[in-house]
């Protein structure tokens, strides 16, 4: 089985991204030029899918922090999504304590 895409516009004027199947790395690019393409309130509906892969994860992880909705998730990618999103909060705190090192450097 393979990623499909298929996109909603809700009542509510969200464009919802509902994805099936299985998301591998070169599925990530697709969606997020799929995103990208859009404007207003986003959510991503992942009630069918099966698999995901890491980069789908930190994609995702990373479209939730932008204000994405992540809807269906289920929770075996919810725990590993959230999971990321500590990661990448903590790799960005570190860049801004360094950054701030080297600016009391000066």
């Amino acid at each position: 089985m393979t990623c499909r895409i298929e996109r909603l516009v809700t009542w509510e004027e969200v464009v919802v991204l509902r994805v099936s199947g299985r998301i591998r790395a070169e599925h990530v690019k697709t969606l997020r030029i799929s995103l990208r393409r859009e404007k207003g309130r986003l959510a991503i509906d992942l009630n069918d899918v099966l698999l995901v892969a890491r980069e789908a994860v930190t994609f995702l992880a990373v479209s939730e922090a932008k204000g994405i909705e992540l809807r269906n998730c289920p929770t075996y990618i919810r725990d590993w999504v959230t999971r990321e999103r500590t990661n990448i909060g903590a790799v960005a705190s570190e860049r801004n304590m360094e950054a701030m090192e080297d600016i009391g450097d000066g």
